[in-house]
């Protein structure tokens, strides 16, 4: 052993109670000293030197060997050389090069540490302190200028710079030390380190910037746990609320958050919102990530303890993120507290990780981030010869098998060129749940046939030609961007089927997040090829197709972004055309995900589709089945399109994972019912 490091850590301390076990970052400062002199390439071995029983655990659970330091040497007046010296001779063995290293420097680099250890072993210096650069002036209390003369004041650049001793590590030739007797010897050198690194933990103060300073120093390090359980205010949102005329809350949350909590769940990484508050945007905020939520909880904590043992977590292996006091009992219970930077004080004591971005700022996608860096790289898919499905990211929102099912109301042309009605229906759409709207984009001189555009129409707004009434049907730029900016306040996605090829290019000139190809397109080849060449997912609904049609269309668009929908063109459609098992058949020839446009009446049908693995559903929604209007008669009223959304996320957890077991409800009719006999 050439190098060996010490590491002194009394049990007292006069300015900060058990200073060396205080959590910076999450981490007890002796466990940071330990981890900076293992990470350095240089140190061969680490001792903690230590009288205390607390200390001792948590040094050998980093790594360390710990040197119990006898009461004599454990005083407040006992040197920090005579500790390295006792624990020299307990080793019974002298390394080339020791090394003290101080629990009071939160932030020990260890390639500065390294750098240090190197001009010893190289023979430039017999010791080396650790010092931060300064070109400071210094007086005494006399007044007199310790290393200036106060008549000549060279500038900063004229002067040379002094060091300061920050106290964080001192390497020595080990001969040196047991020659002198202290630390300061021979050649001595200085090993510069960066301000930020230079900060000594000696009172609360201290302790409390360290803390602060933290998330930003320290290198972000992969979270490795089962389960994420987050607080909802001032975690998904920026902790404030805005009120609008009618007193509903709305609050700011970062869309980033979505796609993080997709990557987790696709990671095998169990998530649960839990909150105090009794706000319904709470649950609407978690049905949009898919992830089950406990609301209007009096003590997060016990009900934290149950829902551990019912998913059979182990709770050092799950993480709590919260921001506020009642945040501290539930992050207690787990093995990884962690909290926002903007959290309270007592909060960010208690975090062993403290994130960077701050709530409704991507708070949960960098945690997310994290958790997903911890996990192992998936195992090469074996070869098979039927394709995966999906799933098919649709801006933050992921669409295939095992994630939520993408629920779509289709406005179509039921707003019939009214953009109040439009926004209405919008309304009836994210209040039930959905996660997008879809409309119909024309070029009415492209696509009403020659021979019906002269063809006269009795309309709400009077006697006209069938031309001119598909044109006083159609939203322009105006239009949509109004319905684009209100869809983003709804937190709606919104696209639309567009029928011909200028408006493909309208539409990617709204910077819609998917395209639609109704089931009248897919033999349309122009329109087609001109979707593909957008990049974007790509939507192909197959009403009124056949196999072989559609195996053309899928050559034009590929696979790689691409949803199926099941569909029968009929309406409203009748049972015994809705041929359901096609879905089945969609999945297994083409490998893509495939969902259901439905046009029937009641919800019987959509919600089977779903249990046959529908992984999006789409139906035309209305105020009224009765309005003036081609679709309306066969589209969902907002109580049918809450219902169907409601059952369906019911539906969703019902199906489970398919592996058989005994569940925490059966225990006690298993316990009074069960009869076994030999």
């Amino acid at each position: 052993m050439r190098v060996l490091a010490v590491v002194p850590a009394r049990g007292g301390s006069a300015g900060v109670p058990l200073k060396n076990l205080a959590l910076v970052g999450g981490v007890p400062l002796v466990t940071r000293a330990v981890r900076a002199c293992r990470q350095a390439e240089l140190v061969d071995q680490v001792v903690v030197s230590t009288d205390h029983a607390g200390i001792a655990d948590v040094a050998r659970e980093a790594g360390a060997i710990v040197v119990d330091r006898p009461e004599e040497l454990s005083g407040a007046t006992a040197s920090s050389e005579s500790a390295v010296l006792h624990a020299l001779d307990t080793l019974e063995q002298d390394p080339e090069v020791v090394v003290l290293v101080q629990c009071t420097s939160a932030f020990i680099d260890p390639e500065n540490l390294s750098s240090a250890v190197r001009m010893v072993l190289d023979g430039e210096a017999d010791s080396v302190v650790s010092g931060l650069a300064t070109h400071e002036f210094l007086w005494t209390a006399a007044g007199a200028g310790v290393n200036h003369d106060p008549a000549v004041r060279l500038r900063r650049q004229d002067r040379e710079a002094e060091f300061r001793e920050n106290g964080a590590f001192y390497v020595m030739r080990t001969s040196g030390l047991r020659e002198h007797g202290h630390r300061f010897f021979g050649t001595i050198a200085v090993q510069p380190v960066p301000a930020q690194h230079a900060v000594e933990v000696d009172n609360p103060e201290d302790l409390d910037l360290v803390r602060a300073l933290a998330p930003f120093i320290d290198k972000p390090e992969p979270i490795d746990v089962d389960a994420v359980i987050t607080d909802f205010d001032g975690v998904h949102t920026d902790d404030r609320a805005y009120v609008d005329s009618e007193g509903r809350e709305m609050v700011l949350v970062s869309r980033s958050d979505g796609m993080g909590v997709a990557l987790l769940r696709r990671a095998g990484v169990k998530v649960l919102v839990m909150s105090t508050e009794h706000n319904p945007v709470v649950a609407a905020r978690a049905r949009k990530l898919g992830v089950p939520v406990l609301q209007g909880l009096a003590e997060k904590r016990t009900v934290l303890r149950d829902w551990l043992t019912i998913e059979g977590l182990d709770p050092a292996r799950v993480a709590y993120v919260g921001n506020d006091v009642n945040d501290l009992g539930p992050m207690a219970e787990v093995g990884w507290p962690i909290a926002v930077p903007d959290a309270h004080p007592k909060v960010r004591a208690a975090a062993r990780v403290v994130l960077t971005k701050n709530g409704g700022d991507g708070a949960v996608r960098e945690l997310c981030d994290r958790v997903v860096a911890a996990r192992p790289e998936p195992a090469a898919p074996e070869v098979k010869e039927r394709p995966r499905f999906g799933p098919v990211a649709i801006g933050d929102v992921l669409v295939g098998d095992g994630e939520p099912v993408y629920v779509i109301g289709e406005i179509g042309i039921n707003h019939n060129g009214d953009l109040d009605l439009a926004r209405r229906l919008i309304d009836v759409a994210a209040d039930a749940g959905c996660q997008a709207v879809k409309f119909q984009k024309r070029t009415p001189s492209i696509c009403v046939p020659v021979e019906q555009r002269d063809q006269i129409r009795q309309t709400p707004w009077g006697e006209m030609t069938y031309l001119e009434y598909k044109e006083r049907t159609e939203f322009g730029h105006d239009e949509y961007r109004q319905i684009a900016k209100y869809c983003a306040e709804r937190g709606l996605h919104w696209f639309a089927s567009p029928w011909d090829a200028p408006s493909v290019e309208f539409l990617e000139e709204m910077d819609v997040l998917v395209h639609k190809v109704a089931s009248a397109s897919v033999a349309d080849h122009e329109l087609l090829r001109a979707l593909a060449l957008t990049g974007k997912p790509i939507i192909l609904s197959t009403g009124m197709s056949t196999l072989s049609e559609i195996d053309k269309a899928v050559e034009i668009l590929g696979t790689d972004k691409l949803i199926m929908m099941h569909a029968t063109s009929t309406y409203p459609l009748p049972p015994e055309e809705a041929n359901l098992r096609t879905i089945t058949t969609l999945k297994e020839r083409y490998g893509v995900p495939v969902g259901y446009s439905g046009h029937e009446r009641g919800l019987q049908i959509s919600l089977a589709a779903v249990t046959l693995g529908a992984v999006c559903v789409e139906r035309h929604i209305t105020l009224d089945r009765t309005m003036w209007g081609s679709d309306h008669a066969a589209s969902l009223e907002p109580a049918g399109l809450e219902h169907l959304v409601r059952d369906i996320r019911i539906i969703e957890q019902a199906m489970g994972d398919g592996v058989k077991r005994v569940f925490p409800g059966e225990e006690a009719p298993k316990a009074r019912l069960r009869r076994v006999t030999v």
